[in-house]
């Protein structure tokens, strides 16, 4: 197998994971949403860390430790970074659970075309064509939302909003590597413990499902799974096909949440439909970077 066709095998991997992750906390009761984002994350960080150690990328860990070494001051946006991440994990696993799955799965769905929109605003991005009629078509779900009901729900907003602060905070703090994301998920996991302690504890869940044992290694292995997966995508693949290969994973929340048994209105369709067609355009226009970067080798050998 290629590096591409294996870096495609695993962006895929990663989605269905995550979509599996989904799912998965449906299965958890009686554990709460908010008690399961508290059994993930530190059952989750020791298989990062051992990733981390093993594939050499642990060297950004040690980086931010001798920036924070320096500048101690840094803790404070380190804690906010995780706390922007840490909304979103607990928002991912808190609404399959509570009827929310749909909301958020638009709100991955509006992701890619908010990323855009900030990479035009603060970057000065360009956007070709294509991206701007996508954005177009998103707007008109996102009108008729707030036409039926004064605004989008908070689930989709959230993450529509709430993944594009985190990643350009990121930026704006120079830790937009794995070393910050260990940060994040090392300074998430005593909050996310605590949530657990606080609310049933450790021994009143397993006692009351013993499934439990079972399941909650396997959220942990799953996540670290999902997360690894991704990574060496990440690396493997041309950033154009990784960020297409994105799209793959709202559509599998999407599905998921109808099975777990939301039900899609008919006077939800003209929110749906304008988006899914939006993030169908973004695919076309990434596929046509992907066949334009294809070209470049052979024209630069072209001769004059």
């Amino acid at each position: 197998m290629t590096n591409m066709s294996a870096g495609v095998a695993l962006s895929v991997a990663s989605s269905v994971i995550f979509g599996g992750l989904y799912y998965l906390s449906t299965l958890l009761h009686p554990l709460s949403g908010t008690e399961i984002f508290g059994w993930r994350m530190p059952l989750t960080l020791p298989f990062v860390t051992a990733f981390m150690m093993l594939s050499g990328e642990w060297r950004h860990v040690q980086d931010i430790a001798r920036r924070l070494k320096r500048h101690p001051a840094l803790i404070f946006g380190l804690c906010l970074s995780s706390a922007l991440l840490g909304i979103q994990q607990w928002l991912f696993l808190w609404a399959p659970v509570n009827g929310a799955g749909l909301s958020v799965s638009v709100g991955y769905f509006l992701l890619p075309l908010t990323l855009l929109l900030v990479g035009r605003v603060i970057y000065r991005e360009r956007l070709s064509t294509l991206q701007m009629v996508a954005a177009g078509s998103a707007a008109i779900g996102v009108a008729h939302d707030i036409y039926r009901f004064g605004g989008v729900s908070w689930e989709t907003a959230l993450v529509a909003l709430g993944f594009p602060a985190y990643f350009t905070f990121r930026r704006v703090l120079k830790i937009n590597n794995l070393g910050g994301l260990w940060f994040d998920m090392a300074l998430m996991s005593p909050v996310a413990a605590w949530f657990v302690l606080t609310q049933n504890g450790i021994a009143a869940p397993l006692n009351a499902a013993p499934r439990l044992y079972a399941l909650l290694p396997l959220l942990a292995i799953l996540s670290a799974a999902g997360f690894i997966a991704y990574i060496v995508a990440s690396r493997m693949l041309p950033l154009a096909l990784f960020g297409l290969l994105g799209y793959v994973e709202p559509v599998l929340l999407f599905v998921v949440a109808l099975i777990i048994g939301e039900a899609v209105r008919t006077s939800d369709l003209l929110t749906y439909i304008p988006i899914i067609v939006a993030v169908a355009i973004l695919a076309v226009d990434g596929l046509l970077q992907l066949r334009r970067m294809a070209r470049m080798p052979s024209q630069s050998r072209a001769p004059a």
